[in-house]
């Protein structure tokens, strides 16, 4: 991959409920992002993929199922994430959560924002939930974050922000931090192996075999069986 080429932005929409209101937000940020014009954006719904609750095994050679291998190799292109997650009993979802623990090297060394929605406080513990998860592949979370209280009030019935202005200003807070990351660390996982690191990092936005087919998923041993 080229130093010039855009680094890749996945925008994951983590709520698979029905009537969910994920797809509102993460749409508004997939058009801002492609107004910032630092990215190629992949909006990606977990809702299109049949995520097994139940982990892979011991085996490395078992093949993931269906829906896994799609997803990978959806998030192993990707050079940065934004999570968008509802708040459930004070945390994020289950499907988002199955979502995460399939992959290791996709998320490895690339950074992570969040958009959160809820009530009074916007979903704010979905995201301090999440950031105890990521520095485990190692991914890095950035400061800047946007959460949406009482988000029914926040966008009209076309998905529109009431308040654009407003909004624009936090995403591009988010846009402006990811875009300062993902091109650094995108050169790093090329070009600087991570100290400690006991799997192979996905290097240039994607995890290869030899063949050149994208591997799902690179579990470390603990991962693999816990």
């Amino acid at each position: 991959m080229s130093v010039t080429e855009k680094p890749t932005l996945a925008i994951i929409i983590g709520s698979i409920r029905p009537d969910r209101f994920g797809p509102t937000p993460a749409s508004w940020l997939a058009e801002e992002a492609q107004l910032h014009g630092s990215f190629d954006v992949d909006l990606i719904d977990l809702g299109d993929y049949a995520l097994p609750m139940e982990l892979a095994g011991d085996d490395p050679a078992a093949t993931p199922p269906a829906g896994v291998l799609r997803l990978g190799e959806r998030l192993a292109a990707a050079d940065a994430f934004v999570l968008v997650t509802p708040v459930y009993n004070r945390s994020y979802s289950a499907a988002l959560k199955t979502a995460i623990d399939w992959f290791y090297a996709e998320w490895a060394l690339r950074p992570v924002s969040f958009v959160s929605y809820g009530g009074n406080t916007g979903g704010l513990t979905s995201i301090e939930h999440l950031r105890g998860i990521f520095p485990e592949f190692p991914s890095v979370t950035v400061k800047n974050f946007i959460s949406l209280p009482d988000f029914w009030k926040l966008f009209d019935h076309d998905g529109t922000p009431v308040d654009r202005e407003g909004l624009r200003e936090r995403a591009a807070a988010v846009l402006d931090e990811l875009a300062w990351w993902a091109p650094m660390l995108r050169d790093a996982r090329a070009s600087r192996p991570y100290p400690g690191l006991d799997f192979a990092a996905a290097p240039n936005g994607e995890d290869r075999t030899d063949s050149g087919e994208v591997q799902a998923a690179d579990l470390t041993p603990a991962a693999a069986s816990a």
